[in-house]
């Protein structure tokens, strides 16, 4: 598996993913919403799912899916966060003691007008974050960071 992260190789299959991290593969339902395209007959409403999925050590992945029943959405953005996991690098603040527990650095992300600031931690500290970005990064296995985030979330 790190190997197809090292050469950046696209994961196709949901099963690759399975086969090498399946059993401590862990997946929430972040969001379920309703989303209306407008017909000449009126709305037409599908729901959209967002499903994050971790193995609460260092691989951290998010679906959406869009369908006209949740739980068809649900399992289709279950096979996409499947798809889309990530590794994530752990760092210390401080001494190097024990486990990776933070960020090994400040890192910025951002997305249209969101911008999503990641600032390590000193051990103990927990993810001092809002609900969403917490679960995420509990699930990538980081257990102390500040986060800080702008525009419109």
């Amino acid at each position: 598996l790190e190997e197809i992260y090292l050469f950046s190789l696209p994961i196709k299959e949901s099963e690759i993913i399975d086969f090498f991290l399946g059993a401590s593969l862990k997946d929430e339902v972040l969001k379920i919403m309703p989303v209306q395209k407008q017909t000449r007959a009126g709305q037409r409403t599908r729901f959209k799912a967002f499903v994050a999925i971790g193995d609460y050590n260092g691989h951290v992945g998010l679906g959406v899916k869009c369908s006209k029943e949740v739980a068809t959405a649900i399992r289709g953005a279950i096979i996409l966060a499947k798809l889309s996991i990530v590794p994530v690098r752990r760092g210390y603040w401080g001494n190097k003691i024990g486990k990776p527990h933070t960020v090994p650095c400040k890192v910025t992300g951002r997305c249209g007008s969101v911008l999503v600031r990641l600032i390590p931690a000193p051990r103990g500290t927990g993810i001092v974050s809002a609900p969403v970005p917490k679960k995420l990064l509990m699930m990538a296995g980081i257990d102390d960071c500040y986060t800080s985030a702008r525009g419109c979330t």
